[in-house]
């Protein structure tokens, strides 16, 4: 049987649509059909109905359509689809069963989504895709047991994965590489052996803690990573990093940029008899004793801050530059401390005293400005009649606002390989692996560490290091297709587009997806991403 809609016209132009329910059957002449009813008069919806239910469509009423699940899909879906184009599964080949790889990948792809403790993934994983992105089944239950010997499989493999990292990212090899230090701490003592009290980034000196060292590319995807002692001196990593990089990855000729706090005298010295290049900063105080050894014209220079000034000095080549946002901070930086001192000195001066002890007034004058970092701004004494009197340093003062925003490179590059323009173009790469040692503390939350095992520790920073060598080639292929946002930002944007199963009386239907929200639509397109979203998994 059919609906068959047929139209008529009457005089004076109406036109009429009637609605009729026929039945085809055979007769000896042919097929024939006949009319079984007319529905004209039955409402549109009621006619829809029966129209879609003859044609074999079924309809449940409005109140048995549930909801059977809703999972946050669009930035699993992303990362599920980078992992398989990077090939990543070859390197999780060797650790453990199939679900401890899928625990291992579950644990990266959280890292970049909702960093958690181990403890919390469970939680944070309900509602999500992430089981079905790791191959994991959807029963699958996260215990923080299962986890951690899941990533007790990484020893022993870290060195094969970083191989086969560098070979996927960087099939021409290295030519520069940036290198620098973090640390992060530790809630409780920490891993006996690899916990120390040391100088912390984090301004947290009263926690145990361990550096991470970090080498990348100008892009800032990660070469080498290293976990050591939180007590080791920043002088003392860099031959370690050397041997390791050119044992690791063959890297014999390339030009590497760091700190100044790793440029020692006897770094700088191995580095030019391994015949290897480098950039590094100098100290402010380094970069004042050179502008004193300076003839008068090339002093003058300085008051250009556009130009970079090359010196050859002793047989050693330096650069000099400057800039606004070194400038500017700088300044608010004096400025600051400055006015902190002024106020403690008031305080101070203003403190009434039964006797005046002048050598210990002195000595908590000194302590207060040391500690302000402002002891050089000031001069200071006690009078006969035990007040305070101080004075600032103006020519001092006047001296630094002079070199405000200069800061002082040094390099093994003749001018012939490297000019001055490209020796600092090499050192504010640097500032990339800075900002990825922000994006590795703060997205992905390496910090604050609660394991207690070193094995442990080394593991869930390499974890970490994993996420983020998935982030870090991400951003350079969207860098190149004009994307500037962040990685994890755009992952966690997209995690609001949803894939979900309705269920129709008994019967569940076939995955539905939402709709990708407008604002996304162009961004998707932009950064080829569109045709994960164009149905459901």
């Amino acid at each position: 049987m059919f609906v068959q809609v047929t139209t008529s016209r009457r005089k004076g132009g109406k036109t009429y649509l009637s609605y009729l329910v026929r039945e085809s059957f055979r007769t000896a002449a042919g097929p024939r059909s006949r009319t079984v009813c007319n529905i004209t008069d039955l409402p549109a919806q009621t006619r829809d109905l029966i129209v879609g239910s003859l044609k074999g469509q079924h309809f449940v009423p409005a109140q048995n359509v549930q909801l059977h699940e809703a999972l946050d899909y669009g930035g699993l879906a992303v990362l599920s689809d980078t992992w398989t184009r990077f090939g990543m599964n070859r390197f999780l080949a060797p650790m453990g069963s199939s679900r401890q790889r899928g625990l291992l990948k579950a644990m990266i792809y959280a890292r970049l989504l909702f960093p958690c403790a181990k403890l919390s993934l469970k939680a944070q994983a309900q509602g999500t895709w992430l089981a079905a992105a790791c191959a994991l089944a959807s029963t699958e239950t996260f215990a923080e047991d299962d986890l951690y010997q899941a990533m007790d499989q990484m020893s022993g493999h870290w060195v094969e994965t970083e191989k086969g990292l560098y070979q996927g990212a960087f099939p021409q090899g290295v030519r520069l590489a940036l290198y620098d230090l973090s640390s992060t701490y530790f809630e409780g003592r920490g891993p006996r052996g690899l916990a120390r009290y040391g100088h912390s980034r984090d301004h947290r000196s009263d926690r145990p803690q361990v550096l991470l060292a970090v080498a990348t590319d100008t892009q800032g995807v990660p070469l080498h990573l290293s976990v050591l002692r939180g007590n080791r001196g920043d002088n003392q990593t860099l031959q370690g990093l050397l041997r390791t990089l050119r044992r690791r990855f063959g890297i014999e000729e390339a030009t590497f940029v760091f700190d100044g706090g790793m440029s020692s005298r006897i770094n700088l010295e191995a580095m030019d008899q391994a015949h290897l290049k480098y950039v590094t900063r100098l100290s402010v105080a380094t970069l004042h004793s050179l502008l004193e050894e300076l003839p008068q014209d090339r002093q003058l220079e300085l008051g250009d801050r556009q130009q970079v000034l090359d010196i050859t000095h002793e047989g050693k080549r330096y650069v000099i530059a400057s800039g606004k946002w070194r400038q500017q901070r700088d300044e608010e930086r004096r400025a600051a401390r400055l006015e902190k001192a002024e106020k403690e000195l008031k305080r101070l001066a203003a403190v009434r005293r039964k006797k005046v002890n002048a050598q210990k007034l002195s000595s908590q004058v000194g302590r207060a400005l040391q500690r302000l970092k402002a002891h050089k701004y000031f001069t200071y004494e006690i009078d006969g009649q035990g007040q305070l009197k101080w004075s600032r340093k103006a020519e001092l003062i006047q001296q630094e606002e002079q070199t405000d925003g200069w800061f002082l490179l040094h390099t093994n590059h003749r001018v012939q390989e490297c000019s001055a323009e490209q020796t600092l173009g090499h050192y504010k790469g640097l500032l990339e692996v800075e900002e990825a040692f922000c994006q590795l503390k703060s997205y992905l939350e390496v910090r604050p560490v609660f394991h207690w095992r070193a094995d442990r520790v080394v593991n869930h920073v390499r974890l970490c290091c994993l996420a983020y060598w998935l982030s870090a080639r991400l951003a350079k292929e969207w860098r190149a297709k004009g994307e500037t946002e962040e990685v994890p930002r755009v992952l966690r944007q997209l995690q609001t587009i949803r894939v979900g199963t309705l269920r129709l009386g008994e019967k569940l239907c076939p995955k539905l997806m939402t709709d990708v929200p407008k604002d996304f639509n162009a961004q998707l397109k932009k950064l080829g991403l569109a045709h994960l979203f164009a149905a459901p998994p």
